[in-house]
């Protein structure tokens, strides 16, 4: 059964991963910022503790599948995400927001549902993709533009 120290835990872990990856995305200028991916990850992380404490209320007496409301969520954010592509004649950008914001509600999910270590390895994952591979693919372009 969750408490409210777990609860307290999960949700301040989750709001560190948000912050993490939307520092990043707020460098950059992403359409999403730091803001937004706090409250996808704290809001996704929230929506799976629901979902559990559902299931502690409703065991042996209903059948509950924790899992649906996550999908949900996945479902939900992918919209969300869908909103900060946005298309030019030249160039499609917000891609890597959008993916941000999908990989900030999963964080969320895991903290949730108790799977922190997932959860801190996937942030660390994500912020490095984020700001060291951003470097790298620069670096290529200006190559191959020279």
């Amino acid at each position: 059964m969750l408490n409210l120290f777990s609860t307290t835990i999960r949700l301040l872990i989750a709001f560190a991963c948000g912050s993490l990856i939307g520092l990043e995305r707020e460098s950059k200028r992403g359409p999403a910022g730091l803001r937004t991916h706090i409250l996808v990850c704290v809001g996704s992380a929230l929506i799976m503790l629901i979902s559990l404490y559902i299931y502690d209320i409703y065991e042996g007496k209903a059948a509950v599948d924790p899992g649906r409301i996550a999908a949900g969520v996945v479902t939900g954010i992918g919209f969300l995400g869908a909103g900060t592509i946005m298309r030019s004649s030249e160039r499609v950008r917000g891609l890597t927001t959008a993916a941000s914001i999908w990989v900030s509600a999963a964080i969320g999910l895991a903290v949730g549902c108790g799977y922190v270590s997932g959860a801190l390895i996937v942030t660390v994952i994500s912020y490095f993709a984020l700001s060291v591979l951003k470097r790298i693919e620069d670096s290529q372009r200006r190559k191959k533009s020279e």
